[in-house]
């Protein structure tokens, strides 16, 4: 088993930066495939990045390439997610997911164990 606790979200102004950080535990030398996602409200949970970190590969979705890096320090086992020029469309419940797969997906289905979420708003 891996457990997953997501931290850092908050409130933050159109433009501005957040970082959020997710803690593992337990198997997770079993999970090299990690990921972001995320689900704002009336809406479905959408692919937001994913990393190998046993070969250093990364995935983004359109919506965040070039403002978005997810990075992984083997050392604390934990995942990040920086989120530069964010914007108010950006807002929602950010969870980390991890899988058990050695290829990264996009697809929620393929992971297998997520934290609990935390909350990013991104005000106008």
């Amino acid at each position: 088993q891996v457990q997953l606790v997501e931290s850092g979200g908050g409130l933050v102004q159109a433009g501005g930066s957040l970082r959020v950080s997710c803690a593992a535990s337990g198997r997770t030398f079993s999970t090299i495939v990690m990921g972001w996602f995320r689900q704002a409200p009336g809406k479905e949970r959408e692919f937001v990045a994913t990393i190998n970190w046993s070969v250093g590969s990364t995935y983004y979705a359109d919506s965040v390439k070039g403002r978005f890096t997810i990075s992984r320090d083997n050392a604390k086992n934990t995942l990040y997610l920086q989120m530069n020029s964010l914007k108010p469309e950006d807002t929602a419940v950010y969870y980390c997911a991890a899988s058990k797969r050695r290829y990264y997906s996009a697809y929620g289905g393929d992971y297998d164990y997520w934290g609990q979420g935390t909350q990013v708003t991104v005000s106008s």
